[in-house]
């Protein structure tokens, strides 16, 4: 597959004046990680209580039909920032912790829409784009990264908690790094003498289960292999902290201005270790009282909000980059702790998943005194974050992108949303229009080594999801017509990238 960049054109910037009805807002964006569509009882949950997350619903926008555009992390990541379709950018899948910036610097973005209407940016938290060139020295700025797509500030982790270098990266800068200490990373190669989980598993306060028995750090192996920075790497119980204490400096700081935060909350993925106050919040292990942590930053935010005055000027879109998943790779308990919980709510699969649990995803909108109480069924797109943004700021946006603007069900309109949207999970590709999904007969294997099913069906798959959320009925031998209507617009959405064979990528 091709690489395909939209450049970044002239931008003219539509006034502010209330005879132009536009408005500029502080814009906030919360993204949890591997946060399931029945992690969140504002969905009905009986199993788990998020009673900040609840309150965006409660006072906002709820939307029943929330979808990322893929079911792992960096293509969802990549489709909120460009507006643009991750399976056009072939870089665009689970990137290792080295990985290079996926995201062109000439590229439009959303942060960069937003830095010429004259906003603020920042970016703390989860990243997983990309940083540097490929070739990256830790002990130096590392460029190109989060300020050459459109962040003004940024503190943020490479990838993802599970992967090296297990340092914060604070505007290109690993935070607490000592000159005499530099960090080495390595996806290939152990360095010599380091101790890894397959030759010091007593070292371990973690066990893994598949994927993770490279380097060591804070007692939890990782994937990857990493040497020095011993003073600049995480504690992972104090992750939470660290990220919501630059969340409350920036907004803090930038309450005279408009400003866009990108906010990449770590939880519920793995390696899931939440400070220690909040273990036995659930009765679901590390993973339960990750996602109460979670929960608990929302709220610290919205209170941090509060008191600044800022809630009746701020919008706030909480949502998550995919699916749930449960045993990812440490032995944390989470499959067995579970009992009757549902992370995905019901819905078939979850993370990696090309059915509706991959994608289908928790998603609120709050804006005090412009958004109350209201259910939208309406599909809506994290996609199309970036063309409602502009239409509410007054921002041009660049032909040929593929988001689009529903800024009336954005704020809890009665508007139609998306007609269709593809979805992708890890290469292969599926079809949401109206009440259907289409899948295509991708083959390999039924479920990987997390237990998700991947959605390899061999054959068409059609359901109709309002009225079978949990695709247990195939319908595309009983609605001929329907399945080639459906095809008919997948093939004409996916000109040019769409593979009848997708190679199995192996679980990281």
């Amino acid at each position: 597959m091709k690489k395909l960049f939209y450049l970044i054109p002239s931008l003219a910037v539509c006034g502010c004046s209330a005879g132009t009805g536009i408005q500029k807002p502080n814009v906030i964006i919360i993204l949890a990680d591997d946060l399931g569509y029945g992690d969140v009882s504002a969905y009905g949950s009986k199993t788990i209580s998020t009673p900040n997350i609840d309150r965006l619903a409660d006072e906002g926008v709820r939307f029943d039909n929330g979808y990322a555009t893929s079911a792992t992390s960096t293509p969802s990541r990549y489709a909120l920032m460009t507006g643009m379709y991750p399976w056009k950018n072939s870089d665009a899948k689970i990137l290792e912790g080295d990985a290079p910036l996926i995201i062109g610097e000439d590229q439009f973005t959303l942060p960069k829409m937003m830095q010429e209407l004259g906003y603020v940016t920042g970016a703390i938290g989860k990243w997983h784009l990309g940083m540097g060139n490929g070739n990256v020295d830790w002990n130096s700025t590392v460029r190109p990264g989060a300020r050459e797509v459109g962040f003004d500030y940024s503190y943020i982790i490479a990838a993802t908690n599970d992967r090296v270098p297990t340092v914060f990266v604070e505007n290109g800068d690993v935070d607490g790094l000592e000159a005499d200490d530099p960090i080495y990373v390595d996806y290939n190669k152990n360095f010599e003498g380091e101790p890894t989980a397959l030759d010091h598993p007593e070292m371990l306060k973690m066990k893994w289960s598949h994927g993770h028995s490279n380097s060591i750090v804070n007692g939890i192996p990782r994937i990857g292999f990493m040497k020095g920075g011993e003073n600049a790497r995480w504690k992972d119980e104090e992750m939470a902290d660290r990220f919501l204490s630059k969340v409350k400096s920036f907004v803090t700081e930038n309450r005279d201005r408009p400003f866009f935060l990108y906010y990449g909350l770590h939880e519920p993925h793995v390696p899931r270790v939440p400070a220690e106050r909040f273990a036995g919040s659930t009765t679901m292990g590390p993973r339960g009282d990750a996602v109460v942590e979670a929960d608990w930053c929302v709220g610290q935010l919205y209170s941090c909000l509060d008191s600044l005055g800022l809630l009746e000027n701020t919008l706030i879109i909480f949502s998550s980059d995919n699916g749930p998943v449960l045993d990812d790779g440490y032995m944390d308990g989470a499959a067995e702790l579970a009992g009757e919980h549902k992370p995905a709510g019901g819905l078939r699969g979850g993370k990696y998943s090309l059915f509706d649990g991959g994608t289908h995803i928790p998603m609120f909108v709050f804006w005090k005194g412009h958004t109350e109480n209201t259910v939208s069924d309406a599909i809506f797109s994290q996609l199309d974050i970036l063309a409602s943004i502009a239409e509410l700021t007054g921002a041009r946006i660049p032909e040929g992108l593929d988001s689009e603007s529903h800024l009336d069900v954005l704020l809890g309109g009665e508007g139609r949303g998306r007609e269709s949207v593809v979805l992708e999970a890890q290469g292969r590709m599926a079809l949401r229009s109206g009440d259907w999904v289409m899948l295509p007969p991708y083959e390999g294997p039924k479920t990987n080594l997390t237990g998700n099913e991947l959605g390899n069906l061999g054959e068409y798959g059609l359901y109709n999801v309002a009225a079978d959320p949990a695709q247990q009925n195939n319908l595309a031998a009983d609605r001929p017509q329907m399945l080639d209507s459906l095809k008919s617009v997948f093939f004409s959405l996916t000109e040019g990238y769409y593979r009848a064979e997708v190679e199995a990528e192996p679980l990281k």
